[in-house]
């Protein structure tokens, strides 16, 4: 059963968060790129990758779920390196939920408008911002996937 619950495990992390590393991480430039084009020929790939971040925010909670029940069948759920890992998803959860998504909607609802965007309308450092923010929610995870594969203190061996 830890077998299955590992792959799901993985399977889900690989499949549910890169999609959003990947969207998240394209979407200021394709949005301010979108805002600076005729309204007339705007296309609607901002509102795509905002959908897809969406989407695979929720896929993505069998992240932790199944990583949890992995943990309890190894009987690690004690350990440091798996404690700090929680920690961190949660944070990386947390941006993603409370920054990330609202700040991609943000830039959505001002690249709809009737008009080009203009440099001067704040669009710049909103797409600065989310790019950040999505390079720290990346980082975030960069970090729990070495730590899956370290284990610091683990007995395996590994």
């Amino acid at each position: 059963m830890t077998k299955v619950l590992l792959s799901v495990h993985v399977l889900a992390a690989i499949l549910a968060i890169g999609p959003i590393a990947v969207a998240a991480s394209v979407f200021p430039r394709i949005a301010r790129e979108s805002a600076a084009a005729d309204p007339a020929h705007r296309d609607r790939t901002p509102a795509f990758l905002h959908r897809v971040c969406r989407a695979y925010a929720v896929v993505g909670l069998a992240v932790p779920a199944f990583g949890v029940a992995t943990g309890a069948q190894l009987g690690v759920l004690t350990d440091a390196w798996l404690l700090a890992s929680i920690v961190l998803t949660a944070g990386a959860a947390a941006l993603l939920a409370l920054a990330i998504l609202p700040g991609q909607q943000r830039m959505l609802t001002r690249v709809s408008g009737d008009a080009p965007a203009v440099e001067g309308d704040g669009l710049r450092p909103a797409a600065g911002r989310l790019a950040m923010l999505t390079g720290v929610f990346n980082l975030l995870w960069a970090v729990v996937v070495v730590l899956m594969i370290v284990r610091p203190g683990s007995t395996t061996g590994a």
